[in-house]
This record gives structure tokens, C-alpha cells and sequence, in this order.
């Protein structure tokens, strides 16, 4: 083998070897996980309906569509539902055919549009859901309860995680005979804040260390808006993982 290459491997061995020493080299550590949830009483729903029409001819089927989705439109701005908390969000034309092999001709065409209604008025609910299956709606997709104050309460809920993964931390350290330092490490995840129930919705768009938990009420105790509707409380949650140097 050539010097330089002999020269050249040594340099490449004592790198990966000074790499490989430095990573087991870490300081001593103690790694624990705590997580929180929060319960939450939700202020908002979105309401997803949805308006199918059936015809031989596709203009004729468009056309019913058309003012079935209309007159649902127009029973929302007349109950006072803003503009921008109104969205049609899927719409598709399909025709179907006979048991005919070739399927040539189409016997007859569907026409499917769906509206999402975002509602703040969680009492108004029950009256609007009548109202839109007497203006033009023949589905419900499902309904989604959601809280406006989602950043808050998972905000809250990262710090009650992060107060419990330090008393576990303290814990460990406490019976160990050393002292908690300073963080060396740390990763946190958040998810929750909806709780919903969908029907067939068409096109639909479907929230090593040891671990400490925590779960806490916010928003007062859930209530029935009616007798018919129970809202109940929604969870939003948070989990993180930290390294803690050993003093």
C-alpha cells in the first residue's frame, strides 16, 4: 500500500474513532417523560352537509343541485351565519350506468356539492341542522365540536407536562442521592382539540425515560345545550421528553 494511502486511512480511522469516543461520552443524564391533558368545554361546531341530486339528464340534475344548494345558502345568511363561516368544499358529477357490459350511455347523473358551517352559537345548533334539511339539504356528513381557544389550552397543558416530567425528574434524583441541573435536552408534541362524528363524507378529509401524567378541567363543566344535544368536554393534549444533566 502507498504512504499516502496508508496516511490517508489513519487520518479516516482516528477521525471515526475520536467521532465514535465523543458519543459515548455524554454527560450523565436523567431522561424522563411527562405528558398533561385538558379537558375543555367546546365553543364551536362545524357542520358538514352535504346536497346529492339524481337525474337522467345531467343539465336537469345540475339544475336541481343547483337550487337545492342555493335556497341552503340563503337559509344561512337569513339566520344570520356570516359569509365567511359558510364554505362549499366538494363538489362532483358522476353518472351511473346500467348492468350493460359496454356502458355506453349513462342511465342517470349524481350531483353531490358540501357545505361546511362553522357555528360560534353552540344553541343555535338544533334549529339550524332543522332548517337546512327543510332548505335543500338531504345529508349530513357529521358535526365536529372545537374549542377557539385551542393555542391557549395547549399551551397550558406543555407547561403542566413539563412541571410533571421535572418532578419526576426530581424524584428519580432524590432517591438516587445526586441533584437535577440543567436541561440538556428536550422535544415536545401537542395534538387534540376536536372530537368529531362523520358520516360518509364525500371527498372527506379525515387532531426511554419515564413518563408522569396529568389531566385537568378548564372551562367549566360540560352542559347539555338542549335535550337532544350534549356537548360534553373535548381533550387537548401534550407530551414532552427531557434530559436532565446530573449535578
Amino acid at each position: 500500500m502507498k504512504p499516502h494511502l496508508i496516511l490517508a486511512f489513519a487520518i479516516a480511522h482516528l477521525s471515526l474513532t475520536q467521532a465514535f469516543s465523543q458519543a459515548l461520552a455524554q454527560p450523565p443524564m436523567i431522561s424522563v417523560s411527562g405528558s398533561a391533558e385538558v379537558k375543555v368545554a367546546p365553543d364551536e361546531i362545524f357542520l358538514r352537509v352535504g346536497v346529492e341530486t339524481r337525474h337522467e339528464s345531467l343539465e336537469d340534475a345540475k339544475k336541481q343541485n343547483d337550487e337545492r344548494v342555493s335556497k341552503a345558502l340563503a337559509f344561512l345568511k337569513a339566520s344570520d351565519v356570516k359569509g365567511k363561516d359558510v364554505q362549499t368544499d366538494f363538489i362532483s358529477i358522476e353518472p351511473t350506468y346500467d348492468s350493460n357490459v359496454s356502458r355506453t350511455k349513462p342511465v342517470t347523473y349524481v350531483v353531490r356539492k358540501s357545505i361546511e358551517v362553522k357555528l360560534n352559537k353552540i344553541e343555535s345548533f338544533e334549529g339550524l341542522l332543522t332548517g337546512l334539511l327543510t332548505n335543500g339539504v338531504n345529508n349530513v356528513h357529521g358535526i365536529e365540536f372545537r374549542t377557539s381557544q385551542l393555542r391557549k389550552h395547549r399551551d397550558a397543558a406543555r407547561a403542566i407536562a413539563i412541571r410533571a416530567a421535572k418532578e419526576k425528574a426530581d424524584a428519580l434524583a432524590s432517591e438516587l442521592g445526586v441533584k437535577r441541573g440543567k436541561v440538556y435536552s428536550i422535544n415536545a408534541n401537542d395534538w387534540g382539540g376536536s372530537w368529531n362524528s362523520s358520516g360518509s363524507y364525500w371527498g372527506g378529509r379525515y387532531g426511554g425515560g419515564m413518563a408522569q401524567n396529568a389531566i385537568q378541567n378548564i372551562g367549566g363543566p360540560s352542559e347539555a345545550v338542549d335535550d337532544t344535544l350534549s356537548i360534553g368536554q373535548i381533550s387537548v393534549s401534550a407530551s414532552v421528553n427531557v434530559s436532565f444533566l446530573i449535578e
